[in-house]
This record gives structure tokens, C-alpha cells and sequence, in this order.
């Protein structure tokens, strides 16, 4: 039995990496950051407490085969550190690095890091690329250079928004909005989004785990459907039962208001397009989504109950 684990095991992604590689029959340490949490009770619990570039991971990566570092400081709505950048760099970069030598020093085998599709837009636009962005991309490259030359190989995984069932972000929030039926300022949106369903994701993860050899280059993935904002609210509509109510707003004025608000972040993901191609990890991995959007929307939003 292959042995894995598995960081921020208590999360949205990595409770569900968790599952899927223990029905795949792996055997999996879960780390979590306190007491307490929940956690699948087939996993191994770890709890290491805030994580940084001292955390010690020894303990927990003896006999392990394999690591799938999901834990990070994800996008902050209401950022309350003076400096946003250095907080992130904390989490994502040193922490990251930290794992990663410990996990070359203990002879694990394959690494998958959960970066982010924002490391691609601080990569193409440094100038525009959020603290969280810079942070990934600083990752990256870390792990990388940590890795590179060893027997432990790194395999980057770049998922856009991912959504499923109980997910966080913008995408409950839109779809909350849609089921009670409150006014949505966005039928004047073009935009065009890639998004990730879950159950696509585990799957790539197991994919990564599982492939021969490692791929040089971070590999970015979606559901192979891109959608703008609008018709993904249409779509949600449909599936609970409560026709979306679109009204037309200049998109500039929604970027307006997003700043004025302290919103701008997700204003941006809701306004602008960011699409991602599926063809280098499906040469890679030879991974392709089990889940189309509609099957992964199908499972995401809840529905009207009968009668």
C-alpha cells in the first residue's frame, strides 16, 4: 500500500483528495493546522499548527511515498495584514519550500504542489499579478529548484476556480445570489472563464501521482467548457429552479464599485476572462476531465425540492 500525504487534509480540496486516494487505496496522512478539526476518520491525522519555513515535517513524511501540498494562504476578501505580500510568501513560499526539502531529504518519491492559474497571470503580467499570484509563481519556482536533480520529482498542478459542493469563494456567493432571486448586475459581461470541478480535480491529482515520469512545466487544467459570467449565472438558474436575474451595468462601473468596496479581487474574477487549455497535461499525464461542466454544475448547485 502506497502511502501519501496529504497537506490542508481539513479544506474544500484537500478533505476531497483525501477521500478519492483512500477509495483509490492509498494509505494517507492528513495534516491540519489545530486540534479538533475534521477530518475523514480513515486519515492519519497531523497537526503542525501554523505553518512557515520552520515547520517540522520529519515525523510525518517517514514511509511516505508521495505528498500532495495543498495547504496555502488562499485569496484574503478583507485583508487584514499590513503586509499582504510578506504574509503570503510566509505560507505559500517558505512553508512550501520547507516541506519540500524535508520531503527530498526523506526520499519521497513524487511531489504534487496545488499552485494556482495566477502564477501564469504574475508570470505574463507581474505588474497586474496579486500578493497571492506572486506568491504561487515564487512557489513554483522554489519547489523547483528543491527539487530539481533529486529523486523526489515535482509535479505543478495550475487549477482556476475550482467549485463542487460546499466550495468557498465566488462561486457560493454567485450562486446564492441566484437562488434567492436578487438582481445581478451582469448581462452586459463578455467574458470567458475556464473553472475546475472538483471531482476534475482529484482526478488529476491521482493522474499526477500516478504518472512515470514528472513534466518539466507547470500544467494548467479546467473542465474543457469555458463560460462567461452571465450564462454561468443562467445555468445555475436553471439547475435550482429560479430563472437568474440579469441586469445590464457597464463593466467598468462594476470595476468601480468593486474598488470602492474593497472587492476589486473579486470583482476582477467575475469581470475579466481567464481561460486555460487542456492539451499539455492530457500529453503529460494523458489526463483528460471526467467531468464535463454541466455534470460538474449538475452536482454543485443545489435543487428545488419536489412537489
Amino acid at each position: 500500500m502506497q502511502r501519501v500525504l496529504v497537506t490542508g487534509a481539513n479544506g474544500f480540496i484537500g478533505a476531497a483528495i483525501c477521500a478519492h486516494l483512500l477509495a483509490k487505496g492509498w494509505a494517507v496522512t492528513g495534516s491540519v493546522r489545530s486540534e479538533g478539526s475534521i477530518l475523514n476518520p480513515a486519515v492519519e491525522p497531523l497537526v503542525t499548527g501554523p505553518i512557515d519555513g520552520e515547520t517540522d515535517w520529519a515525523k510525518a513524511l517517514v514511509g511516505i511515498d508521495a505528498v500532495v501540498h495543498c495547504a496555502a494562504r488562499v485569496h484574503v476578501l478583507r485583508e487584514t495584514a499590513t503586509d499582504p505580500l510578506t504574509a503570503f510568501r510566509k505560507v505559500n513560499v517558505a512553508a512550501s519550500e520547507g516541506l519540500a526539502r524535508q520531503s527530498v531529504a526523506a526520499g519521497v518519491r513524487r511531489l504534487v504542489f496545488l499552485s494556482s492559474v495566477g502564477a501564469a497571470v504574475a508570470e505574463q503580467s507581474p505588474k497586474r499579478a496579486s500578493p497571492y499570484q506572486r506568491s504561487k509563481l515564487e512557489a513554483e519556482a522554489a519547489l523547483k529548484a528543491v527539487t530539481e536533480g533529486t529523486a523526489t520529482s515535482l509535479v505543478v498542478l495550475r487549477p482556476p476556480l475550482v467549485y463542487g459542493a460546499g466550495a468557498p469563494g465566488n462561486f457560493p456567493r454567485l450562486a446564492k445570489a441566484v437562488t434567492r432571486g436578487l438582481p445581478l448586475p451582469l448581462a452586459s459581461l463578455r467574458n470567458r472563464r475556464s473553472l475546475l470541478y472538483l471531482g476534475n480535480l482529484v482526478s488529476a491529482v491521482e493522474a499526477a501521482l500516478a504518472a512515470d515520469t514528472a513534466p518539466a512545466m507547470p500544467l494548467e487544467l479546467c473542465d474543457g467548457d469555458d463560460i462567461s459570467t452571465p450564462d454561468l449565472a443562467r445555468r445555475i438558474g436553471q439547475l435550482c429552479g429560479n430563472p437568474a436575474r440579469l441586469l445590464p451595468c457597464p463593466p467598468a462601473l462594476l470595476r468601480l464599485a468593486g474598488a470602492l468596496t474593497g472587492r476589486s479581487a473579486a470583482v476582477e474574477a467575475l469581470t475579466t476572462s481567464l481561460t486555460v487549455d487542456n492539451g499539455p497535461i492530457t500529453l503529460a499525464l494523458g489526463w483528460r476531465p471526467p467531468y464535463s461542466l454541466q455534470d460538474g454544475l449538475t452536482a454543485s448547485v443545489a435543487k428545488p425540492p419536489e412537489g
